[in-house]
């Protein structure tokens, strides 16, 4: 009896900050389910009655149930990013979903004690199943938190429990390439870069030497009779094209 007091203690006291919203720790989403499945697990055999096979059946309906239950409390949670941490509140119409829970134990309950399913019809798994509800609650609420790229609260301590591995899980989930780690490059690599530099370099060389050359070549092959002979043949020497352009242009200032 006392038991079922605290638990009913328990729902009531998580209900109530639910509804009036609260900051959302990692170790209170994630850690205190645990807790409870850990003792509620303990708790099943510490009855008078052994677990037998029905008892099993009925208590893995019945954490499915909760679960599932617990899924839809998370996806109904209302979440947002405030002082850099996670908060979020359960709307009014969530109440719902914990009388359906409360009305899915009490078939359980019913139908485990037509079964014979002494254990699984009694007190002693409410904290397990407990436990199980707020474990799908938290999968659902911590997938959405990462997903929308927002940290659990701070910790009274001021630290984020587990915070570098499930960023890294939320790069993942989302497709962000900042949680994939630097590869350095490889040898073949850096090779590649080292040819690609000296055929750079060498082909701006030949360019240079070979374009530049030629046309210093070509125009002054071909524009040298032009100033050469046809002007320089007279004031200028004729065998250059730019060496016949300047001395034409001194023989021209002596004439003026």
């Amino acid at each position: 009896m006392l038991e079922v007091l605290a638990v009913i203690a328990i729902v009531a006291y998580v209900i109530g900050r639910q509804l009036l919203g609260e900051s959302l720790r990692g170790k209170r989403v994630l850690l205190l389910p645990a807790i409870l499945v850990v003792v509620g697990l303990t708790r099943l055999d510490s009855g008078s009655h052994p677990v037998h096979a029905a008892d099993i059946a009925c208590l893995v309906v019945s954490g499915l149930i909760a679960a599932a239950i617990g899924a839809g409390q998370g996806a109904m949670m209302r979440l947002e990013n405030r002082e850099g941490g996670l908060w979020g509140r359960m709307p009014v119409r969530g109440l719902l979903l914990w009388a359906a829970l409360v009305a899915s134990r009490l078939v359980m309950t019913l139908l485990a004690s037509a079964l014979g399913a002494h254990v699984a019809a009694s007190t002693a798994p409410v904290v397990l199943l407990l436990g199980v509800n707020r474990l799908g609650q938290a999968a659902i609420i911590t997938r959405r938190a990462l997903t929308a790229g927002i940290p659990f609260a701070r910790e009274k301590d001021g630290s984020v429990f587990l915070a570098g591995r499930l960023s890294d899980l939320g790069a993942r989930l989302t497709g962000r390439d900042d949680a994939a780690p630097h590869r350095p490059r490889a040898p073949y690599e850096r090779q590649d870069d080292q040819y690609g530099q000296a055929y750079d370099q060498g082909s701006d060389q030949a360019y240079d030497h070979g374009y530049g050359h030629g046309y210093d070549e070509s125009y002054g092959q071909g524009h040298g009779p032009a100033y050469g002979p046809g002007s320089g043949g007279r004031y200028g020497a004729p065998d250059r094209g730019g060496r016949g352009h300047r001395d034409d242009r001194r023989a021209a200032r002596r004439f003026l």
